[in-house]
């Protein structure tokens, strides 16, 4: 989103380690701006300036007038930016001049509101995937973020990046098919009483041992014997 703020920047005689910690201790921090094939420049600039703007609503997608002393005044974007490690603090930032009339990726927050008909009368859970998208436009018409409602939303039912409404120069990167949203049923908890007639069931009784009648055996061996003793 483009914004009517100008940052003013000085040129940097020279660059390296030293250079850059006598910025710093100046209350500027090192940048570099590159891009619309043009050279790239180093420069020196307020670091409070940066952070308002990539803190804004907009962040890194605020697209900004850079005014460099003595030289050239161009749209640009903050691309990349150092932070100290355990301060926090900005070190550094790349800065990529922008070409209004040429689309440009961005990625852009999405935002989803309403309450799901499944949540509030099938009793399901919202569960949020997908935050952001990305984009392609022309600069002018880079938007803040997107709002998808998700109050239709039944049990089994999902709201995809497809169903993000673009409007002018717009046009989806992301996969279509991204989930942004949807709207599960919760795990049913096992039955105490179930679960503990499981854990005391009683073991199946053990089958009955085969009991081999000898008795009727020996019966019909003795008529074989019988007849031995007759011959």
């Amino acid at each position: 989103m483009r914004k009517d703020i100008t940052v003013t920047a000085e040129v940097r005689p020279s660059r390296g380690k030293n250079e850059a910690h006598r910025t710093r201790r100046a209350g500027q921090i090192p940048a570099v701006v590159y891009g619309a094939y043009k050279d790239a420049i180093s420069v020196s600039l307020n670091p409070k300036e940066i952070n308002k703007i990539t803190r804004s609503s907009t962040g890194l997608n605020t697209i900004f007038n850079l005014a460099i002393m003595g030289g050239e005044t161009t749209p640009v974007m903050v691309v990349d930016e150092q932070l100290d490690p355990i301060k926090g603090t900005l070190l550094h930032a790349d800065l990529k001049r922008i070409d209004l009339n040429k689309r440009i990726k961005v990625t852009v927050p999405v935002h989803v509101f309403g309450e799901p008909a499944g949540v509030k009368v099938q009793g399901g859970l919202l569960e949020i995937i997908t935050r952001a998208i990305e984009i392609e436009c022309l600069p002018d018409e880079i938007p803040e973020d997107f709002k998808v409602s998700v109050a239709d939303l039944m049990i089994g039912q999902n709201k995809r990046a497809s169903d993000v409404g673009l409007a002018g120069s717009m046009k989806l990167v992301s996969s279509p098919d991204s989930v942004i949203a949807h709207v599960v049923a919760l795990r049913a908890e096992e039955e105490p009483a179930a679960a503990a007639t499981a854990e005391g069931a009683a073991p199946a009784a053990a089958a009955e041992p085969e009991v081999i009648k000898k008795g009727k055996k020996e019966e019909e061996a003795a008529p074989a014997e019988d007849k031995g003793k007759k011959k």
